[in-house]
């Protein structure tokens, strides 16, 4: 007989801030670590998928300001981690669809990625854009990234969806 998954997707609270370092650090070969004391000050841009009281998946976001036109402000989906047990569920494209409905409500003009799952966020209707397009963000994530010496060679793809035109349904 096959049990019911009931997925809650939902913002996270103080208490799965384990978890979700946990998580993240099981996809070492996928994601870069995140401090435990980074997801706490950070908890409030977390979405998670809880089943039966776990956290199952989890990504996170973060505003790229865009000095002297803060209306091309990017947001950045971050640390993407879906618990093996839970793979093919689309678990992941929730979370995503998640984050990406609440950040509209800044206007942003794009989300971008760096992943190395370029044919997830394709799905969600992200495309492949040069590196040189999100500096920023490699300047202030990238130039700590302690995987690869140069964000240049690294074999993560960036990736954009432009947040100015409404949604896919």
């Amino acid at each position: 007989m096959e049990t019911q998954i009931s997925p809650l997707i939902r913002a996270a609270v103080l208490r799965d801030a384990v978890q979700i370092f946990e998580l993240i650090r099981s996809h070492q070969d996928d994601l870069i670590s995140r401090p435990i004391g980074d997801i706490i000050q950070n908890i409030d841009r977390f979405v998670v998928c809880e089943i039966d009281g776990r956290v199952a998946g989890c990504a996170a976001w973060q505003i790229l300001p865009e000095i002297g036109e803060p209306e091309r402000a990017a947001v950045e989906i971050q640390s993407v981690a879906v618990s093996q047990a839970y793979r093919r569920l689309h678990l992941g494209t929730q979370i995503v669809t998640r984050i990406l409905h609440e950040v509209r409500r800044f206007e942003p003009a794009q989300a971008i990625v760096l992943t190395f799952a370029p044919k997830f966020f394709e799905a969600l209707g992200f495309k492949v854009i040069p590196k040189t397009q999100v500096m920023h963000k490699l300047y202030m994530g990238c130039i700590n990234c302690t995987k690869h010496a140069n964000p240049f060679t690294c074999p993560e793809i960036a990736m954009a969806l432009d947040l100015r035109q409404p949604p896919r349904t």
